[in-house]
Formats: structure tokens, sequence, C-alpha cells
């Protein structure tokens, strides 16, 4: 009795993040199956399984699946070349093998060396995006749904500018300001947001509506024209609908083609997937660690599923997992849910849904894509230092400039440089700020001293000036490789006697032991003062 009380309560709680999540994914759905060169209803399809077999699955309590942007390039690639769909399909049945592989051989590990600052800034980066794609739908300039970013084509195409402004529609503005102010005012008056089962988004969309549809029936200017509204299929029977559905063509199996496609898709939607996890349980207030591994898993489940009848390759998604975060969402149920809503709106009132401004739904994602990039994020990042600003808005940079696998990549190769610098500079703590004038110096090795140490301690007893003391404290040293061990050998033997240098070592042994070869590592250093 109490399971079906909490799992009442949890659908209570989260109707309103699902509600908001399947009015952001749907357009996006029918956006990315366009511009993949694919059926429309593909892409529903992909979110329907994304939101409720997947959903079932996972253990994130945030994150959101369903067609990716980030494979859209790849699809339409893939269609042209396979030359037909149904040959694709099977390209994502085999993805979906993959991808279940990789869950049980415990892949999912490696999203663990993600730093946060990156992650930061791939969200970060992905905010801007969001603005800059739905910009263009705000002002009435809807030339695909998932937005025009026609301004990164060859560098900064300056022609895009002017055909925006040229395109501009002012029923679109005047929806599009009207849905911002009442986003806004749900978000800030303690009154209205107390009407949790009612969110901001869908009176977003339904005050869109019912504004152009007093534009339309008075005859204004201002009336928003089919192409600047959702456009969703309609099926006028059941039939209709059957012949909406693609299968998979079995002799695909046979064709190489198909099998390295499968292949890419599966690499690059685990990487995404697993980009997104780390992502969403950041966004997570409560905080909880989803089992990437079992993600994995429930992604392979969702992607032979969707193949099955037609859909498209699918990924965990950063802006639904946004857009739920940001709605409230306190478990999977909310992204269940919204798998839930698209099934019956699909099938029921799919002439209500294309009646929705493409000014409004933008309007939802530009706030979205606010609260990712938000200033705050980066004042945070400078008031922690460089070794984390720098990463973090290098990866935002690239993200927006290129792509999201990229700009992370990008991100990952400037956060490990500084943090093989940082390593390196860490190597031993220094008694004193310089050498110069130093009768005495003391230098303390860290817990473990690497090859990557060996050039910062060997800069500092270059500059040892002769006639000095100087003392090497390795008392609390575990590990020091075989290169340090025998630099230090040579300066105490060798050149300290030859300049006067006064060498006192302490705490070293004899041998330590090598974790990265299980070796041990001998080196006879003279404990004795050089004179």
């Amino acid at each position: 009795m109490k399971k079906s009380t909490s799992l009442f309560g949890g659908i209570k709680e989260n109707f309103p993040s699902g509600l908001v999540v399947f009015l952001v994914a749907l357009p996006l759905c029918l956006g990315i199956a366009l511009a993949s060169g694919a059926p429309p209803l593909s892409g529903v399809i992909a979110g329907i399984v994304g939101g409720i077999v997947v959903g079932l699955i996972s253990n994130s309590n945030i994150s959101v699946s369903g067609p990716a942007a980030g494979l859209t390039a790849i699809v339409l690639v893939a269609i042209t070349d396979l030359g037909a769909f149904e040959l694709f399909l099977c390209a994502g049945i085999i993805a979906g093998v993959l991808q279940l592989i990789l869950g049980f051989v415990r892949a999912g590990s490696i999203s663990n060396y993600f730093p946060n600052n990156v992650i930061e800034g791939m969200l970060a980066g992905i905010g801007i995006i969001i603005i800059l794609k739905q910009v263009p739908h705000a002002l009435g300039f809807d030339n695909d749904y998932e937005g025009n970013q026609a301004i990164f084509d060859k560098g900064i195409n300056f022609g895009y500018f002017s055909e925006l402004a040229g395109a501009i529609h002012p029923g679109a503005i005047v929806v599009t300001l009207v849905s911002v102010g009442i986003l806004l005012a749900w978000d800030h008056f303690s009154v209205l947001r107390k009407l949790k089962l009612l969110p901001g988004a869908l009176v977003a969309v339904i005050a869109g509506i019912l504004l152009n549809e007093f534009f339309k029936m008075s005859g204004s200017s201002l009336a928003i024209t089919e192409k600047h509204l959702v456009n969703l299929p309609v099926p006028q029977s059941l039939d209709d609908f059957k012949n909406m559905i693609t299968f998979p063509d079995i002799n695909g199996f046979t064709n190489p083609k198909v099998w390295i496609v499968g292949a890419t898709i599966a690499i690059v939607a685990s990487i995404e997937t697993l980009l997104c996890i780390e992502a969403s349980d950041r966004l997570d207030v409560r905080r909880r660690i989803t089992d990437t591994n079992l993600e994995l898993k429930a992604q392979g489940i969702g992607n032979l599923i969707s193949s099955f009848i037609g859909g498209l390759p699918m990924t965990s998604v950063v802006v639904r997992s946004s857009a739920n975060a940001n709605a409230g969402a306190t478990s999977k149920i909310s992204a269940i849910i919204h798998g839930v809503l698209l099934l019956i709106c699909v099938l029921t009132i799919p002439i209500v849904l294309n009646m929705i401004p493409l000014a409004t739904l933008a309007a939802v994602l530009i706030l979205v894509g606010y609260k990712l990039a938000k200033p705050a994020t980066f004042k945070h990042f400078w008031h922690n230092g460089k070794y984390q600003f720098i990463p973090f808005v290098a990866t935002v940079v690239a993200v927006v400039a290129t792509d999201l696998l990229k700009g992370v990549g990008i991100g990952l190769v400037i956060s490990i440089f500084y943090i093989l610098q940082g390593n390196m500079k860490r190597a031993y703590y220094l008694s004193r700020e310089t050498l110069d004038d130093a009768d005495e110096i003391t230098i303390k090795l860290a817990e473990e001293v690497s090859f990557l140490n060996k050039a910062a301690i060997k800069k500092t007893l270059k500059n040892v000036k002769s006639g000095s003391k100087v003392i090497i404290d390795a008392q609390t040293t575990s590990y020091i490789t075989t290169d340090v061990l025998e630099m230090i050998q040579d300066f105490a033997n060798v050149r300290a006697k030859e300049e006067d240098i006064d060498v006192e070592l302490i705490g070293f042994r004899t041998s330590y032991k090598d974790y990265a070869d299980d070796q041990d590592s001998h080196v006879v250093i003279n404990h004795k003062r050089a004179m």
C-alpha cells in the first residue's frame, strides 16, 4: 500500500516537470528527424522510447533520453550513403547491441574521469548554443525546427544577420515577450509557484496559442502562419498511422557499411550519454549518482526497440535533462511521463499540438539556456583560479564553435595540461620562496614523486648556490621514481662535493615499490653529509 501511495505521490510531484519536458521535446524530436533526413515520426518514436523504456530501466533521476542533435550529421550521411532508411535502422539495432555489451563490460566507468570544470563548461556551452539556436524562432525566423545556427557557417556568416533581419515576424516577437513574461513571473512570484501542477511553460504555451488565435480571428498582421507553428504529422486513420512507421530491412545486416555505421553510432552515442549523465547528476539538487553501466544498458535496449519500430538512435540529452531539472523533477518518473505524453498526444491530439507557436517554445528554451550559462557560473570559476577557469572557458568556447565531443575533448586536453603542470609544481615544499642568498634550504618531498616532477626538482637543485646547506626530507614520501632518486644521488654524491654544498637526506629508503610496474626501484644514496 505504501508503495502505491509513493508511486502516486511521485507522479503528482513530477507531472509538471514531465509536461515541461514534453513541450520542449516534441518540436526537437521532429526537428532532429527532419535535419537527419529521416521520416518525421522517427524522431517522435525515439522520444517515446527514450522516455518510457530508458526511463524505466535507467536509475538516473534527472536525465531524459531521446534523439540527439549530436548524431544528426552521422545519421544524415549514413542514410544518404546507404540509400534507404530501412537499411539505416539495422545500424541502429547494431548500435544498441554494442551499447549493451559496453554496459556489461563496465565501460561506463570512464565517466568518472571527466573533470567538473569541463562538465560545467560543456553545460554552459550548450546553454549558449540553445540561446543562439532559439533566438531565430523567437523572432519568427523558422528555417528548421531545431534552430538555425548558420551564424557559424564558414566562420562568422554576416549574411545570416541580414537574412534574419529581413525575416523578423512582429507577431512572433509579441508571443515571445508574453511567454517570457509569464515564465519569469512563474519563477519569481510565490503565489504562482504554489500552483505546482500548472507549470509556467504550459501556461505560456496556452497563452501563445490563444494570442495567435486572437490575431487570426481579428485579421491582424501579427497572426503567425503555419510555417511558424509546430508541424506534426496528422494521421486520418489507423492505416495512415501504420504507413508512417518504417521497419528495418534485415538484408542490411549483410552490408559491411551498416556495421561500420552501427559501431560509429554506438561509440558517439555512448560518449554523449556518459557526458550528459555526469552533467545531469550535477543538475540534481540531491546530488544522486547514476549507475553509468546500467545507463549504457538502458540506452542499448532503447536503441534496439527504437530501431525495430522505425525510430532514430538516441542518447541522454542535455537540453531535455536541463529543462527537466529546472522544472523541479525529483525522480525518473518525470522522464517516463514525458514519454507517455508524447505517445498520447501523437495518437490523439496532433491538431491541437500543431497550433503551438515555435516562438513560445523558443522562450522556454532560451530561459533554460540562460540558467545553464548564467554569469554566476563564470564568476564562480574565475574566483577558483586559472587552473579551474581556463579549462572551463576553453570548453565553453570549443563546444559553441565546434560540437559537444570536440569541445569536451579540447577542454580535457587543457585540463590535463594544467593538472600535470600543477602536479610538477607540487612535487615538494620549499622552505624559502627564492634560492637567492639562501644559506639553508629545506626541500620536503610530496607523498608521491613521479617522473613528471623531475624537471621541477632538477631546476631547484640546479639553482642551489655553492657553500649552502640543503636538507631533502622524504619522511612522508611513499614513492619516488628511479629517475628522481638517481638525480638526487648525483647531486648529493657528485655535485655537492665539488661545490662544497652540505646535503642532509632525511627519511629516504633503500628501495621504493613502483606502483606502475610493480617492480622495486633500488638506488643507493649516501646519507652522510657531502663535504
